[in-house]
Parts: C-alpha cells; structure tokens; sequence
C-alpha cells in the first residue's frame, strides 16, 4: 500500500459526489468496517492518499483488527444546551466506534486524537476506564441537580469493547444505587445483559432505552452498520426490554433521503409490535468528513441512488450537505423535510406512539456520600 503526500482534497467533483481518498478494495483487510477509507485527519500537516496496486500482491491489506486503549479523564458527563436535544448532560464511555456506522456525526471527533474519521474511528477506540468513579464524584459535587444522563450520545455504550470492559455497566450500577435517571441509546443487544439494573431502575420511572433502527433491510443494514446487531435482534431486544418494564422508545435515525426513508411506516410498525412506545427520528447529518465518507460510501455500494440521495438531502439542508444550526440540523426544512416529519407523526399516531420526551423521576435522587471512599 502505497501512500502519496497530497496538499489538499480532490473538490473538483459535484457536491455528494467527491472522493476522500482511493477507496481499499473490498478484501480482507477491512471486512466488516463500513468506511470504504483511512482519510487523513483534518488537522494533520499532509494528506495521505491509499493507492492500490492489483498486479502486486504484497499490497493486498492484512485484517484489519480493533484496538482498544484506555483513556484517562478529568470528567465524565457532558453538558450541552442545544435546544434540539431533549436532555443537557451525557456520558460516552468510549471514543470511537466498532459498529462501523457509516453515517455516524461523531466521526469526525477522531480527527482531534490525530486520527482519521474513517477506518481509525472504528477500529482505534478509546474506552474510559475511570468512567464509574468520577461520575460518583461528580454526582456528589455541592450543588450538583438531578436530570436525566444520556448515555451513549455519540457513540454506542454497548458496542462490542463492553463485553469485556463493562464500563458502561458500571456507570449504570452507580446511577442505580444513586437513584439518578437515565436515558440509554444504543443499536445492540447487548443492552439486554444489563436487564437486571434497567428493570429495577424503570420500575422507579428512572431508565428509558432507545434502539436505533434506520432500516429493516439486513443486506443494507450490514453495509450501513456492518458490527451492529442485524435489526431483527434490535427487535428482538425491544420485545425483552419491554416486558421486563423498561420504557423502549424507537429511533428511526438517521433517515437517509432516497435510500431509507420509504421504511418510515414499516420501521415504526415492526416497532411497535415488539413492544416500543416512544419514536425518535432524525435526517441524515453529514458534518465535517462525515460527507465525503458517505458519498464514497453511496460510489461503492448504491452508485445509482447517490446522486438522487445528495439531491434530496440539499433540499432538506438549504442547498447545503449539512446545516449544523440548532433547531434545523436534526429535522432539516422546506417541503421534503416537512413531508418526513408529518409521516412520522401520522404513522406514530395511528400506530399509538408517545411523542416528545418522557420524563424520568429526579426526586428520588440519593446524593452520594460515604460511597466515595468505594473507590
């Protein structure tokens, strides 16, 4: 593999329809990831570009593995006071993410580790170690008010580094034994592991799981997100959250334009029998190198649909690929946009959703005392 110290990106190229780099082949050596490319960080001095050379053999990559390396942190909950998020604090147990997620907005954060948002932010992942202990610190702080974390915000809680590092388990052992609300979003099973927490705490009005589901299709779903969980476990998952009593609510996220969006209906339907009772729903967002690893994305795999797709999506974005303004970046604008949102609200409707945030109980909240001396 061959690397060549370019100065700046290919722009030359229609916007959606740009290349960050020469695509990998689809071999072995990143099986199962969902970028097609390593594109240099933003913020690095030179730009590297793969060339793949297929008459010399010795370029053809090796497996490509996941690295997990732990990260030392001064806190651990987020705030954030976007009036389109329904909640103002969060915690992200892990940097990074093995689901692979070709759509995911928080790609292009790896370019901040010196890292590149495509194939570095799957496989090179950052889990916090410390994650339990500060959070009980934080939780104990004078003047420290309960409202509800979300956990899993940016990346999944419950990807595959949690089977052995059980961090996020851990987090939810201390907001359980605090008595503190919390909102999970993930898109695996996994979640199902920690039953036991989830059950007790939604039996007191404190946990609620969301499961993203953007498509039913398992042939697209493994392109899309080619190491989460296949949606008819994502289903399966809903239905064993929901008889245990813990609150479920369905994110159709992220709607892609000309490639999802007709599943709408469907999505919310299969959901509701397997027992979710809220909807969330987001358009696609494509900041930073998010655009350009999703167009390589689209030349790969649906080249027909692409441009059809980038057209929609700029409809939705005022002739724009992302529109990152509060308020307009989650649900877009003009007709499209305002189509999607009423069929949602129609489906949901007839369907028998809950809309808009559920409110978790914070007066129970046992502020953390001798627990400290635990750690």
């Amino acid at each position: 593999m061959a690397d060549n110290v370019l100065g700046s990106r290919d722009k030359s190229r229609p916007a959606g329809m740009r290349r960050l780099a020469a695509s990998t082949p689809p071999e072995a050596g990143r099986r199962g990831r969902g970028s097609t490319s390593n594109p240099t960080g933003r913020f690095e001095a030179a730009q590297r570009e793969a060339f793949h050379d297929p008459d010399w053999t010795a370029d053809d990559p090796a497996p490509l593995r996941t690295q997990v390396t732990p990260e030392r942190s001064a806190r651990i909950i987020a705030r954030n006071t976007s009036p389109d998020i329904p909640f103002d604090r969060s915690i992200n147990p892990y940097r990074g993410c093995e689901h692979g997620c070709i759509y995911c907005y928080a790609r292009p954060t790896h370019a901040f580790l010196g890292l590149s948002p495509g194939l570095d932010f799957e496989s090179r992942i950052f889990a916090k170690p410390d994650a339990a202990r500060l959070l009980l610190r934080e939780l104990a702080a004078p003047g420290y008010s309960p409202d509800t974390i979300a956990l899993g915000t940016a990346t999944d809680p419950y990807q595959p580094a949690e089977r052995t590092h059980r961090i996020t388990r851990a987090v939810l052992e201390v907001l359980r034994d605090t008595r503190h609300p919390v909102g999970v979003t993930t898109k695996s099973d996994l979640v199902l592991r920690d039953l036991d927490l989830l059950a007790e705490m939604a039996a007191d009005n404190l946990a609620l799981v969301a499961i993203s589901l953007p498509t039913l299709d398992p042939v697209l779903a493994r392109r899309l997100d080619p190491r989460a969980p296949r949606p008819e476990k994502r289903l399966a998952a809903m239905a064993r959250l929901s008889e245990a009593g813990v609150p479920v609510m369905v994110n159709v996220s992220p709607i892609i334009l000309g490639l999802t969006d007709h599943e709408i209906e469907s999505i919310l339907a299969r959901a509701r029998e397997h027992g979710a009772r809220r909807i969330g729903h987001a358009l696609l967002r494509l900041p930073g190198e998010v655009a350009d690893l999703v167009a390589d994305w689209f030349t790969e795999h649906y080249p027909e649909r692409q441009a059809r797709a980038f057209a929609l999506l700029r409809q939705a974005r005022g002739g724009r690929e992302n529109d990152p303004r509060f308020g307009h970046r989650f649900r877009g604008e003009g007709a499209y946009a305002a189509m999607i949102g009423q069929r949602v609200r129609l489906a949901g409707t007839r369907l028998g959703y809950a809309f808009g945030r559920m409110d978790l109980t914070r007066e129970v909240f046992r502020k953390p005392g001798a627990q400290l001396n635990l750690f």
